[in-house]
């Protein structure tokens, strides 16, 4: 089973800090990382977003690195998104409901991280859970998460796949 956790940060310097931490956490075995990325929204609500390096780095296949893509890119950018490809999206967000990312927790997502905040996002396939919590403590991060199972998340990898054909 695979943790998609998502958790926001007051200030860009927290959220920095807890996402080199969880990079150190990964060196540590901790976690194991399937995806991870910093988000950054501005004062104006414009969102950027960084990765630390190559699917490689993970160990992920093509197919992992693009649901990690895709789950980070429908989490944050919805709205630009629907205005561009309003059909695909109904059809992601069908199958992302059936997976656990329903839109309440796409909308606690975009609630919880709004303009001048951050937050770091990462797909755990696994986590030692007292030591990943006790290691972020210090940086006051409010959690939101979901867990997908292994066949929620080859479902929702296939029903990507078939979307974007």
């Amino acid at each position: 089973m695979a943790d998609l956790i998502v958790i926001a940060f007051d200030t860009e310097p927290d959220a920095e800090a807890a996402y080199n931490k969880i990079q150190e956490l990964q060196n540590d075995l901790v976690v194991e990382l399937a995806g991870l990325a910093l988000v950054k929204v501005d004062g104006d609500g414009k969102t950027r977003v960084e990765y630390p390096g190559s699917a490689a780095r993970f160990g992920l296949g093509t197919a992992s690195g693009a649901l990690f893509g895709t789950l980070v890119g429908i989490l944050f950018f919805v709205p630009v998104v629907g205005l561009v490809f309003g059909g695909l999206l109904g059809a992601l967000f069908a199958a992302m409901d059936k997976s656990g990312l329903d839109a309440e927790f796409r909308q606690r997502v975009q609630d919880t991280v709004s303009a001048g905040k951050s937050a770091v996002v990462l797909y755990a396939t696994k986590l030692t859970a007292d030591k990943f919590a006790a290691a972020l403590a210090p940086y006051h991060g409010s959690v939101v998460q979901t867990s997908l199972s292994h066949d929620q998340e080859r479902e929702l990898v296939h029903d990507l796949s078939a979307t974007s054909a």
